[in-house]
Order: structure tokens, then C-alpha cells, then sequence
């Protein structure tokens, strides 16, 4: 039977499998993310392009799922999934749909492909109508970092490097956002993406520790396995202060507006992981709550500067 001449229900079970591969709980922080940026220039007095904003969500958000997909087809093939028995589902250990024989690895590497190849006519589109030359810079690099994060050569999450080039993608996601409304770099979505950026590599960093005896088995250097859990945790403590201290420094230095420190409201979630991380760092099966409070505050702290921000532009 092909795919055309599958019956409804069929369609229905082939769509639910390909959008539970894209691991859709974790695209929240993307939509935040993007939402800073349109705020950001919205606030600036930019103006707010409905239809580019919303194709501006959704391609971040393709982006990312075609960049989990193509993780999970790499961890399949390097074996780091199939060993990880201790990973924290739904949190770590990828969509374990290979695993349970429900895909199989060439259905991962297509879909992973459909999804990072509808980017390129898509955001030229995009770009055409609104971005320009900057967005297709920015496109280009994200679709570089979604190949480099887990493919060979370079297998960045392999090499100790995994949480800077998500970092890096989440910062040019809150720019490219921004561009797409403003038509120009600038420098408040760039100060307000740091903080953004670096509370989302926290995600990876805490959800490295659970899979760090699978990633060490099969050769897979992540940060997690390189600081051993209380290093990876000590770390961890750095950037929440790091991402939290620089937002209100830019307020300081007038880069973003006052209301930005809305941001702080991420805080005390990200206070109470680290000190659940830093006291279960040896017991990884009970960091389930410091992931959730992780993921929170990357959230929290993304959608209360966007709040914030859209705010102040609907008071102008």
C-alpha cells in the first residue's frame, strides 16, 4: 500500500509518529525565544508584522525540530541512545522511537531532511519580503550549527562544545527574530539573546548528567562527561548567574529598556535547580524536578522580557 492510498486513520497515526519525533515539548523555548526578538523591535517603535512574525515562530521552530530529529538519527548510529538505559524520558535520552522499533533510522535521516531543507525555500522567501541580506546570514548559520551539533566531522556535542553552539543558536534566534521586524542588526537583541542563549544551554548541560555513562560508552565527550556531575553542576550555578547578572547589567548600562528585568522573574526557579542539581548531582535519576525547574526558567525568563516589552510598545 503507498502512501497515497493510506486510509485516514493511517494519516493521522503517520503524522502523530512524525511530530513525536520533533520532541514538540521542548519547542516552547524556541517560540520564546522568537517572541523576544519581535518584542524587542516592537519596543524600539519598529512597528509589528503580523505575517512575519508568525512565518518568523514557525520556521525557529522547523529549525529546531529538524535539528532534534537529525540528533536522533546520530545518537541511533553512534549508539548512545540504544546504551542509555538511565536517561530521564521525556527529558533525555532523545524520542526513543528508534529504539522501540516504531521508526527506523532511514525514516529519521528523511525526515530530519525534509525539515532542514523546507528552511532554505522557506527563509529565502522570508528574506525576500523582509530580511534581507542579514537574515539569510543568520539563517545560513543556524542551519550550520542544526548540521555541526551532531553530524560528523565535527560532532559538536561529542567534543565538549554542545552547550556553546546551542547557546549560539538560541542567541541568533532572538536576532533573527528581531531583523525579520527591524530590517537592520541591532544591538538590544543581541545583549537581551545572551542571557536567553545561555539559560537554554543550562537545558542541555543539566540533561547531559542522567545520559553521561551512555555518552562515555560510546565516546561521546559532552560537557557532563568532561566535568564528571558536580563539576557540571558547579558550571551550571556560573551561567544561571551569568544569564540572570548580565540582564540586569544591560538594564544598567541602558541597552535594554527598564522593563526587561521583568527577565529576573526566572531567578528563584533557576536558584532552587541548582541547588537540587548540585545536591543530586551523583544521583542523576533524581534530577527529574532540577530539569523541569531548568526548562522552566528558560521559559519564564524568555516569555517575561517578551511580556515586558510587548507591553511597553502597546503603551507608546
Amino acid at each position: 500500500m503507498t502512501a497515497s492510498t493510506l486510509p485516514p486513520s493511517g494519516w493521522r497515526q503517520q503524522a502523530l509518529l512524525h511530530w513525536r519525533m520533533t520532541r514538540p515539548a521542548f519547542l516552547l523555548v524556541t517560540v520564546s525565544a522568537a517572541l523576544v526578538g519581535i518584542a524587542s523591535a516592537a519596543s524600539c517603535g519598529c512597528g509589528f508584522d503580523l505575517p512575519a512574525a508568525l512565518a518568523t515562530v514557525l520556521l525557529a521552530c522547523v529549525a529546531h525540530a529538524g535539528a532534534n530529529v537529525l540528533n536522533d538519527y546520530h545518537d541511533a548510529r553512534n549508539g548512545a541512545d540504544a546504551a542509555n538505559t538511565e536517561g530521564l524520558y521525556p527529558f533525555t535520552g532523545g524520542s526513543r522511537l528508534i529504539q522501540q522499533g516504531q521508526v527506523s533510522e532511514a525514516d529519521t535521516r528523511r525526515w530530519a531532511a525534509m525539515l532542514l531543507l523546507l528552511l532554505i525555500p522557506a527563509g529565502l522567501l522570508l528574506a525576500a519580503r523582509n530580511g534581507g541580506g542579514g537574515l539569510l546570514l543568520v539563517g545560513a548559520a543556524g542551519l550550520l550549527i542544526a548540521w555541526t551539533y551532531s553530524a560528523p566531522p565535527l560532532k559538536l556535542m561529542s567534543r565538549g562544545l554542545g552547550e556553546l553552539a546551542i547557546a549560539a543558536a538560541w542567541w541568533l534566534v532572538v536576532i533573527g527574530a528581531d531583523y525579520v521586524q527591524r530590517g537592520q542588526f541591532f544591538l538590544i537583541p543581541a545583549s537581551l539573546g545572551f542571557s536567553v542563549a545561555t539559560l537554554v544551554a543550562c537545558v542541555l548541560l543539566i540533561n547531559g548528567v542522567p545520559d553521561a555513562a551512555a555518552d562515555a560508552r560510546v565516546g561521546k565527550r559532552t560537557l557532563a562527561v568532561r566535568l564528571g556531575a558536580r563539576g557540571a553542576a558547579a558550571l551550571y550555578l556560573w551561567l544561571v548567574l551569568l544569564a540572570h547578572g548580565w540582564l540586569a547589567l544591560s538594564v544598567w548600562l541602558l541597552i535594554p529598556p527598564l522593563t526587561a528585568l521583568w527577565g529576573l522573574l526566572s531567578l528563584p526557579l533557576s536558584l532552587a535547580a541548582a541547588v537540587l542539581f548540585w545536591r543530586h548531582a551523583r544521583q542523576p535519576q533524581r534530577l527529574r524536578p532540577a530539569i523541569a525547574l531548568t526548562i522552566a526558567a528558560a521559559n519564564v525568563h524568555a516569555l517575561a522580557i517578551a511580556v515586558a516589552l510587548a507591553l511597553a510598545a502597546a503603551a507608546r
